[in-house]
């Protein structure tokens, strides 16, 4: 009874102050507007949870965030590490369009300023600081015709707190990824790339007919670089030849140490004569390097070449190319001998 007294109280109580009524109707609205804001911030966090790259976070945060505030492209560009990694929804020119204007906003300081919308070849670009433990890098927004308001800018101010943390676990990842795929002295690819790359490629080169060569180098007169002058000497050595060496070939060139002072450098498209050329202009590179293991011997590099064909399996290509290595250092050193 007393219940039922208190229940018609209220009510006569709201009916008598329509104020109140408002009131209590704007708070459930903000709650269940806070509620929702929740869910959707939850299932960002469930959806970062399962991206591992970086590549695919920013593709996974921009598939989020599509529905709240519609744009053409996402970009996240690593300072420390100059990596730019780019999500863009568009296709045909107007892909090729965002991109282009993603690019030069990376690549101009000027354009890299919080909270300023910047018009550019009919884009609107905005950019935020994004800093992530001890590294520091800049998240791009870019949407074509339609300038950037204050409400998503504030909206998106809102989820960066979000992606920080995944994001930090995307890099650390790829940090590690690419310690086990890189050379700790030289920072070139190791044998675990070789191993990797090569089977797919020679599938493809099997399947389109285009040639592949592979090159075995062996640096001359190496161990009497350890002897004489110390290990300490040996590996800056290792360290100039390896970047004498990836300044001179192709990104789409294989440049792996297999370990000690051995060296593969796989070329795609490229035939035996043309690898040869390119062996030659790399061994007087090396021998411009100056380097003297003792009066007298001079150091280099001596190089096997050759031309895979669908007949050899990857084994006996590198088997082929060991072999004409030898041969070089067999007859006189700092040379390229192909099959």
């Amino acid at each position: 009874m007393n219940a039922a007294v208190s229940f018609l109280d209220t009510n006569n109580h709201i009916d008598n102050n329509p104020g109140e009524l408002t009131s209590l109707i704007a708070e459930l609205k903000r709650m269940k507007k806070n509620s929702e804001w929740l869910s959707t911030i939850n299932d960002l966090h469930a959806r970062l949870a399962r991206a591992l790259d970086v590549n695919s976070m920013i593709e996974t945060f921009s598939v989020w965030l599509m529905p709240l505030l519609e744009h053409d492209l996402i970009g996240y560009n690593h300072l420390d590490r100059q990596r730019k990694h780019l999500f863009c929804s568009g296709h045909g020119p107007d892909r090729r369009g965002v991109i282009k204007v993603a690019e030069e906003a990376f690549n101009d300081p000027a354009k890299q300023h919080d909270g300023l919308c910047r018009h550019q070849n009919h884009f609107f670009v905005k950019s935020w600081s994004l800093g992530v433990r001890e590294t520091s890098g800049r998240l791009l927004l870019v949407r074509k015709h339609r300038k950037i308001d204050t409400d998503e800018t504030e909206m998106f101010d809102n989820v960066l707190e979000v992606l920080s943390e995944p994001l930090q676990r995307a890099l650390d990842y790829e940090d590690l990824f690419d310690q086990v795929r890189q050379d700790s002295l030289t920072g070139l690819a190791n044998r675990r790339v070789f191993d990797e790359q090569i089977p797919p490629l020679l599938a493809s080169a099997r399947r389109h007919g285009f040639p592949v060569t592979l090159c075995s180098m062996d640096l001359d007169k190496f161990k009497q670089v350890n002897d004489q002058l110390g290990h300490a000497e040996g590996d800056r050595v290792l360290r100039q030849v390896a970047l004498t060496f990836a300044k001179m070939v192709r990104s789409s060139d294989i440049l792996v140490r297999m370990g000690g002072d051995e060296f593969f450098l796989v070329l795609p498209y490229t035939d035996l004569q043309s690898a040869h050329c390119l062996g030659q202009r790399l061994c007087h590179a090396v021998d411009a390097l100056d380097i003297f293991s003792k009066p007298g011997e001079k150091f280099g590099v001596s190089i096997g070449l050759v031309q895979w064909h669908p007949d050899l399996s990857k084994e006996e290509w590198i088997q082929k190319a060991d072999e004409l290595l030898y041969q070089a250092k067999k007859t006189g050193r700092c040379r390229v001998c192909m099959a």
